[in-house]
């Protein structure tokens, strides 16, 4: 990697529905990348269920702290400055660790809701994975169980259509893929491409 890149702080957004390949995709690109790459999951930054309650169910990504994402991620980052971020533990429903974020080389904000309006001007680069709504719900099923069926179909999903149909996160991206192909052709980077909108 050149020097002068490598210096900089690259700051790549994937975003998409549940279970469209977003994870897998930005692990590739750390397989590609290796040190020179940093990946940070949106899910790390999921609100504990005593401020999940206070959130409005017509909020936008409501129960995610894209405020904390803002501050401890994208705002230091943005302006090339190393920073560190606190992890949601999800089984335990608290706060945990922190981990340090290095400024330089690329740095990959993956999962839903990371292109939401207040996030979306701070990315370098903004992809979204595009999976039929079937396949994404089987991916789900398969990863956290058919007891959580009802949350994919009643909650997650719904909430996800109206993050798209409100905010357009897809007309706001550097580039669409295809998310359906099989996993070892995400992990390869045999991506195929469905378009790239028209940014004006």
């Amino acid at each position: 990697m050149d020097k002068k890149l490598k210096d900089q702080t690259f700051l790549l957004g994937i975003d998409g529905c549940g279970g469209a390949g977003k994870s897998t995709l930005a692990q590739s690109f750390k397989e590609v990348g290796g040190n020179n790459v940093t990946i940070i999951h949106m899910d790390d930054f999921y609100k504990p269920s005593a401020f999940r309650k206070l959130v409005s169910n017509k909020a936008i990504g409501g129960n995610w702290d894209s405020e904390r994402v803002k501050k401890q991620v994208l705002e230091p980052l943005s302006n090339n400055e190393q920073t560190k971020y606190q992890r949601y533990d999800w089984e335990k429903d608290i706060m945990a660790e922190w981990h340090n974020v290095p400024s330089g080389g690329l740095v990959v904000i993956e999962g839903c809701y990371s292109l939401i309006k207040t996030l979306n001007n701070y990315y370098n680069f903004k992809i979204w994975v595009d999976t039929p709504e079937e396949l994404r719900l089987s991916r789900g099923i398969d990863r956290d169980g058919e007891e959580k069926r009802h949350l994919w179909e009643d909650l997650w999903m719904p909430a996800e259509d109206q993050y798209i149909k409100e905010q357009n996160p897809m007309g706001t991206v550097n580039l669409i893929i295809d998310g359906a192909g099989k996993e070892s052709d995400i992990r390869n980077l045999e991506l195929t491409a469905l378009k790239t909108p028209d940014l004006g």
